[in-house]
């Protein structure tokens, strides 16, 4: 009786086992390919990310300062350009020059 149900235990065990090997893995696709993409596609993956980057990496330009002329006149004035260190370039240009 022993050995009975002995070699039924070994000879489902075969079936197991061999059963197990020739089945594919779940959701494996079939072909040697399936690891690789196209060149089209990969370029197409490859160039999402970069747009998208290009987009939030550019700065904006900056904008000229208004005063800059007005501030490189009051620096030609050694005056002007003393008084500016001690109350501010706009004080220093209107005592000297007027209203800005």
């Amino acid at each position: 009786m022993r050995t009975i149900i002995l070699l039924t235990l070994l000879a489902l065990a075969i079936l197991c086992f061999t059963g197990q090997a020739d089945a594919k893995p779940h959701g494996a696709e079939s072909g040697k390919d399936a690891a690789f993409v196209s060149k089209r596609e990969g370029s197409e993956v490859v160039k999402r990310p970069r747009r998208y980057l290009d987009y939030w990496l550019r700065a904006p330009a900056p904008y000229p300062d208004p005063l800059e002329p007005k501030r490189e006149v009051c620096e030609l004035n050694p005056d002007c350009d003393e008084l500016a260190d001690h109350i501010g370039f706009q004080e220093a240009y209107r005592r000297f020059y007027g209203t800005i």
